[in-house]
């Protein structure tokens, strides 16, 4: 079984990869049951999750206390609202400070219970189990802990780092077509972002990974897990270096919030917004158009977006674009921040790019018309 470890000094963790089990309550307790101090233990998760993968997780943990906060399914109920439920439910439940919170699920359950486990009783530990491609490939490594606000996405969290992340691949075969598309577009990322081989090697495997490939799924999975714990290990808290990881995301987080929450999944958001980033990036950094066309191919080939068309009847102009992206929280001093590429892994975090230039793009993108 492929394990990564994001090292950060007494602080590491593993990101233990395996198929299998997750339905197997003794193999769940072989990987649980170290990284828990106390005798309390809080599952988070949602009805859809639970009904699949809940009792063999109970089982698994007969021997502690364990209550079940479940949650709405869907990034809309990833709020202040939620967050205020899952504390009063632990606190009415008298979890203490050697509690240990789990994640079971997605993105949503993950950042939820993660801000959750960062701010009850000033920190408690908590276990990952990513049940999402996207959630397996990113949100689940790393420590970024959020909920949403009305005016952004993830304005409101805290980095607290899981103490482990536990990856069954197998739980991907019961997600449906664009969930699981959707993660494809965070792995595509990492190739862009620091790996041109890991990129050529996505474009020659696309057909398997669109097929959900076991052994090429696994690959994927510990790649983009080990490249993210190698800027994680780098840049804990994104002073510099890790906001390279939000490449397609300044855009994507607008899409996300102009159109309502759920209507493109983030993954779909992200993937139009690293279509948007590389043409961004041909103007203002020199990415080669043949680069842009390579992006471009192989997020169709894995069946996601690549314009803001056909999805709403939503209308934005460029002055909103740059306004809520003024408020994403990788904005400084009014300035927003764009990870853009000179090439296929090589990318770099730049602040000036001019309102007329995101002006120019946004049009060219409303009218269809990419060169």
């Amino acid at each position: 079984m492929p394990q990564v470890t994001v090292n950060l000094a007494e602080r590491s963790y593993p990101i233990d990869i395996g198929s299998g089990w997750l339905a197997d309550s003794t193999a769940l307790a072989e990987r649980l049951t170290p990284h828990i101090r106390g005798q309390q233990v809080a599952i988070i998760s949602n009805k859809t999750v639970a009904n699949i993968y809940l009792a063999a997780v109970l089982e698994a943990l007969a021997d502690y206390q364990v209550d079940v906060f479940s949650m709405r399914d869907g990034e809309e109920y990833k709020s202040i609202e939620t967050y205020a439920q899952a504390l009063d439910f632990l606190l009415q439940h008298r979890h203490n400070r050697s509690t240990c919170l789990i994640a079971l699920g997605g993105g949503v359950v993950g950042d939820l219970c993660g801000f959750v486990a960062a701010t009850l009783q000033r920190g408690v530990d908590f276990i990952q189990i990513p049940t999402t491609l996207l959630a397996q490939v990113d949100s689940s490594v790393g420590g970024k802990t959020a909920v949403n606000h009305p005016v952004g996405k993830n304005l409101i969290g805290a980095f607290h780092q899981p103490v482990a992340v536990c990856i069954d691949t197998d739980a991907l075969a019961t997600l449906p077509p664009r969930e699981y598309a959707a993660g494809l577009a965070e792995v595509v990322k990492y190739g862009v972002i620091t790996d041109a081989d890991f990129f050529g090697w996505l474009e020659s495997n696309a057909d398997l990974l669109a097929r959900r490939d076991p052994e090429a799924l696994q690959y994927a999975i510990a790649t983009s897990c080990r490249i993210k714990a190698e800027v994680v290990a780098a840049d804990e808290r994104e002073g510099g270096r890790r906001a390279i990881l939000n490449y397609g995301h300044t855009f994507g987080h607008a899409i996300e919030k102009l159109c309502g929450y759920g209507v493109w999944l983030h993954g779909e958001a992200v993937a139009i917004g690293m279509v948007m980033a590389a043409h961004l990036s041909t103007a203002h950094t020199g990415l080669p158009a043949a680069q842009v066309v390579r992006i471009e191919k192989l997020l169709e080939k894995l069946h996601l977006p690549t314009q803001w068309t056909g999805r709403d009847e939503l209308q934005v102009d460029a002055a909103t674009l740059l306004s809520v992206m003024g408020m994403d929280k990788k904005a400084v001093d009014g300035r927003v921040r764009f990870i853009l590429a000179a090439d296929l892994g090589q990318v770099d975090v730049v602040d000036d790019v001019a309102p007329e230039t995101i002006e120019a793009l946004w049009l060219k993108l409303t009218q269809a018309e990419w060169a």
